[in-house]
């Protein structure tokens, strides 16, 4: 129905109802709304693209349930679609496609009982356009059903022989679906000997998961590096490493890489509280004593989104609002 919008010039001989507004432009400082929605219901789909594609890393988008104040997504528009980096990957998985050029897709459903509410924060210095598309269905939503969250978090770099905190501060009961990492690499040599570690319903020193790498927990082995060709991407249903950026070599430091792992068909459940953490951890030369390789903490830059379902539409405790400074990877 609109007479105006950004197709309004390109349309002009068309006419009403031929493309006049396909998208909306968001102006530095700006938050858009992009979605209010009435319940109870189920979000079951949303399509969305942007120009430019450095707006992956320069918008916040977030999410309220229930009309919460408090969202319960607050996740770089980019991070939450597997494309921390500003560069576009193909995305083959389950929940989350990603398609040339940057069209983003996601899957996981998102149920709410009276008001969903959707909005894209402009933190850049430019305008940002952006076509989307929220796909829903109005209907009763089980009593069990959990509301969907999601956290960022950057560390920017990791101080040397501590870990990254991948989620943190959360209390009551769901279960955990998903990791998307941003990682870049700052030193020399294989990088991803880090344990992922689950601390699940008052776990303190120890926690219930460990893990045994970061490569094996993205489903991969033997540092993703296949004989001849090195590291090499996969995108599957439920985990990949489906991006690297290579602008000095296999093993040389300022590599850049994606990888995603949602819990679909293995989720981490916890009744009361959460807390998962990866360690930067790679492998140095050996000792004098003739081991070939030792184990040596690495000072990586790591970003993480964990995405995870409660029975609370928000939390008390949330990360600080990614920033532009915080964002940032050009």
């Amino acid at each position: 129905m609109a007479t105006e919008g950004t197709g309004a010039q390109a349309a002009g001989d068309l006419g009403r109802g031929w493309k006049i507004s396909p998208s909306i432009r968001i102006a530095p400082g700006e938050t858009a709304v992009l979605g209010e929605i009435d319940g109870p219901g189920v979000i079951t789909h949303i399509w969305c693209t942007t120009a430019p594609h450095r707006a992956w890393r320069g918008t916040v988008l977030r999410m309220y349930w229930d009309g919460a104040e408090a969202p319960a997504v607050e996740v770089p528009l980019g991070d939450f679609f597997c494309q921390g980096w500003n560069t576009f990957s193909q995305v083959s998985s389950q929940t989350v496609a990603v398609n040339p050029n940057g069209g983003f897709n996601t899957y996981w459903p998102m149920p709410f009982r009276t008001a969903a509410r959707f909005t894209l924060e402009n933190v850049s210095a430019e305008e940002v356009i952006l076509y989307y598309q929220i796909d829903y269905e109005l209907g009763d939503v089980a009593d069990d059903a959990a509301y969907l969250h999601a956290q960022w978090r950057r560390s920017h770099p990791v101080p040397r022989g501590e870990v990254h905190t991948v989620l943190d501060g959360v209390e009551g009961a769901g279960h955990y679906v998903g990791t998307y990492l941003a990682w870049g690499v700052n030193d020399p040599g294989w990088w991803g000997e880090g344990e992922f570690k689950f601390y699940l319903d008052g776990d303190d020193e120890f926690p219930t998961i460990c893990g045994t790498g970061t490569e094996d927990y993205f489903g991969g082995a033997w540092n993703f590096d296949v004989p001849g060709q090195g590291y090499t991407t996969f995108s599957t249903p439920y985990l990949g490493l489906h991006q690297i950026l290579r602008p000095d070599g296999l093993y040389v430091s300022q590599q850049r890489f994606g990888m995603y792992r949602w819990h679909v068909l293995d989720p981490v459940r916890f009744g009361t509280d959460l807390r998962v953490t990866v360690q930067s951890l790679g492998i140095g030369p050996g000792h004098h004593n003739g081991l070939p390789h030792r184990y040596r903490p690495t000072s990586d830059d790591i970003a993480s989104t964990a995405l995870f379902y409660l029975d609370a539409p928000a939390l008390a405790q949330r990360p600080p609002a990614p920033d532009l400074i915080a964002m940032e990877v050009d």
